[in-house]
């Protein structure tokens, strides 16, 4: 019985044709099929490094039947690699049931790292980098994308959130709507020529896009939620401490709660207390 193949999932540009790692290059070659969401768009990408390896369709609307068939030949020995339009496969494109059926087939996977739009987007628009959340492309139901906006409001990490052209300015003013004004940047056009950034409160930018719709590919990012600070001093802390402790809540628990409320720590408000205690 022949050994089985590898399936390699190569990260392929996501605009600038040069993008693309030797290590992946020398794969595309060596295969001996590579599995493209759309074969016309990544021949452009093999006829400009001179690859001749078959190309197959591998897409959305036929991702279940064309897995078994790749699942066999890998199970025959040969190799394959697996590449979508831009990115890395399996992120927003086609890859993760064929990725999962090789898993549980114990056929070997090796992922060759690369071009992704997000991250890509993250970095260039100076948000936070330290935590963020990958949403994709939301539903194009309405009542189902104001639900999935409804479940990130308060998150306090970027987000990024993908979104074609003709849809950003509907999916701005859904996201106005739910998560309210807050900083967000627009990458546009990644890596090529026109590529640009667009950055400002989220009702500056869906103006700007009503007036002038934007072409290309988008990638929104949403500053972190930041809970605001309630002004007030030692009365107003102790005052709703006291109705805290009178609706049941512990006294350490209820501290915490005003001391997050206030932007203070918990110390200060057991100090005011001591002090009021003490009639000073």
């Amino acid at each position: 019985m022949p050994e089985k193949g590898t399936l390699y999932i190569c990260a392929t540009p996501i605009g600038n044709l040069r993008d693309i790692t030797l290590r992946v290059l020398k794969t595309l070659q060596d295969v001996d099929f590579i599995a493209a969401e759309d074969t016309r768009h990544s021949k452009k990408l093999l006829d400009h490094y001179k690859i001749k390896t078959p190309l197959l369709s591998y897409h959305q609307h036929n991702e279940r039947q064309r897995a078994s068939e790749l699942i066999t030949r890998l199970h025959k020995g040969e190799n394959g690699a697996l590449i979508s339009d831009a990115g890395m496969p399996g992120i927003s494109d086609p890859g993760q049931i064929l990725i999962r059926e090789c898993l549980e087939e114990d056929i070997a996977i090796d992922v060759l790292p690369g071009p992704n739009a997000a991250l890509t987007a993250l970095v260039l628009s100076g948000m936070p980098t330290d935590s963020f959340v990958y949403l994709g492309f939301l539903p194009l139901k309405k009542k189902e994308r104001k639900k999935a906006l409804a479940g990130i409001t308060k998150l306090p990490y970027t987000i990024i959130i993908y979104e074609a052209p003709h849809r950003l300015v509907r999916t701005l003013q859904d996201i106005l709507e739910i998560l309210g004004e807050r900083k967000i940047a627009v990458a546009r056009e990644l890596t090529k020529l026109h590529q640009t950034v667009y950055k400002g409160l989220l009702s500056e930018l869906l103006v700007r896009f009503q007036i002038t719709p934007p072409k290309g590919e988008c990638c929104l990012l949403l500053e972190p939620y930041k809970e605001e600070k309630i002004e007030g001093g030692p009365a107003d802390w102790l005052t709703e401490l006291r109705k805290l402790e009178l609706e049941g809540k512990d006294r350490k628990e209820a501290m915490k709660v005003i001391a997050k409320r206030y932007g203070i720590s918990k110390s200060v408000i057991y100090k005011a207390r001591l002090d009021k205690e003490k009639g000073r």
